[in-house]
């Protein structure tokens, strides 16, 4: 129980039979509630026969996770908490949001302003706390290291108030776009693996020794005291998305919907900021980047001029509307999630 590589496992295992078991019940007692998926009309059309789709599976990923981060652990570490309780705050507005859209039986929700709100409040008040927190045994401070480059010598050094908002603009926008990154079977669910596997190996070097080996110094990385704990919850996320897409693969049996996504990108945020790789952050979420740059760019062209970039946004429906398969979508989107986390891992030794 002393060794963090046993507790990887064991939170991936844990999460995993957790969501492998469950899901089958899970899935029927949604459907005899007729907790059902509403498509949005002006998607594509070929989504409609997806309509009634048991949603809100994104529940029991983040019961599984927290679950996992109870048993295995050490759950007073503040990085641990911040992180739980910020997924958990993340889950439950995305979990409100479904069910205003059950509700109102459509594709909308809680107002995006509303949401924003809760989540931007949220975020700086949980950091801000942690920021007062600091001491002997918190490592933590308010300097931006510059990926692939040597933390010993590269950084900028911000005044409280601006990193609390780029802290709070990088975890509300990770959620979010992973958020909008939901849209096909299984899509959401490979970008989510993948930034967690690389986050494992971000987490675990920038906290762990080996006997009296500084791993981090050798590395030239950011040390964060403790942040080797935060390892066990990027293996639970693991476990719990894989559990979760054996169920979810083309043609899905359930959706995460809000909960789970709005929640999983928060824990992913959260970890991205508390182990210093914010900037970094921009390579391994980049899937979920890309798909909301597309949002963001479609919506202020729009409104200046009438006139699309893409054909649908966020940019996955593009190529769905150009006549590629639902599948191939997903599985390049996986591919490129792949090759970003090569690209963010080698940021390590490139220092």
């Amino acid at each position: 129980m002393r060794y963090v590589s046993f507790r990887i496992m064991a939170a991936f295992i844990t999460s995993l039979v957790i969501c492998l078991v469950l899901y089958p019940w899970f899935i029927r007692a949604l459907q005899k509630r007729a907790v059902g998926q509403h498509i949005r009309s002006d998607g594509p059309q070929s989504h409609l026969s997806k309509e009634g789709t048991p949603t809100m599976g994104g529940a029991l990923i983040m019961v599984s996770i927290i679950m996992s981060g109870f048993l295995w652990t050490q759950f007073m570490n503040p990085l641990v908490m911040i992180t739980l309780g910020l997924g958990m705050v993340f889950g439950i507005v995305g979990f409100v949001d479904d069910l205003r859209k059950l509700g109102s039986r459509s594709s909308k929700g809680l107002s995006v302003r509303f949401r924003l709100v809760v989540e931007f409040g949220a975020v700086v008040a949980v950091m801000a706390w942690f920021m007062t927190q600091i001491g002997s045994d918190i490592s933590y401070d308010q300097r931006l290291f510059i990926p692939f480059m040597s933390a010993e010598r590269y950084w900028l050094d911000l005044p409280l108030w601006l990193y609390l908002i780029l802290a709070a603009i990088v975890i509300v926008g990770t959620s979010n776009a992973t958020n909008l990154t939901d849209g096909l079977d299984g899509l959401a669910a490979g970008p989510v693996l993948t930034a967690a596997g690389t986050l494992l190996i971000l987490t675990y070097v920038t906290g762990a020794k080996l006997g009296g080996f500084d791993i981090s110094k050798y590395l030239l990385i950011p040390k964060v005291i403790g942040a080797q704990e935060l390892s066990i919850i990027c293996s639970a996320v693991m476990g719990a998305t894989i559990g979760f897409l054996y169920y979810n693969t083309y043609p899905a049996e359930i959706f995460m919907g809000d909960t789970g996504s709005l929640g999983l990108g928060g824990l992913l945020g959260a970890m991205a900021v508390l182990t210093k790789n914010e900037l970094l952050s921009v390579i391994i979420f980049g899937v979920f980047f890309f798909e909301a740059v597309s949002v963001i760019l479609q919506t202020t062209y729009f409104k200046f001029t009438r006139r699309r970039i893409f054909p649908m946004s966020p940019v996955h429906h593009s190529f769905e509307l150009m006549g590629w398969p639902e599948p191939k979508i997903v599985v390049r989107f996986w591919i490129i999630s792949l090759l970003l986390a090569m690209v963010a891992l080698a940021s390590i030794k490139v220092r």
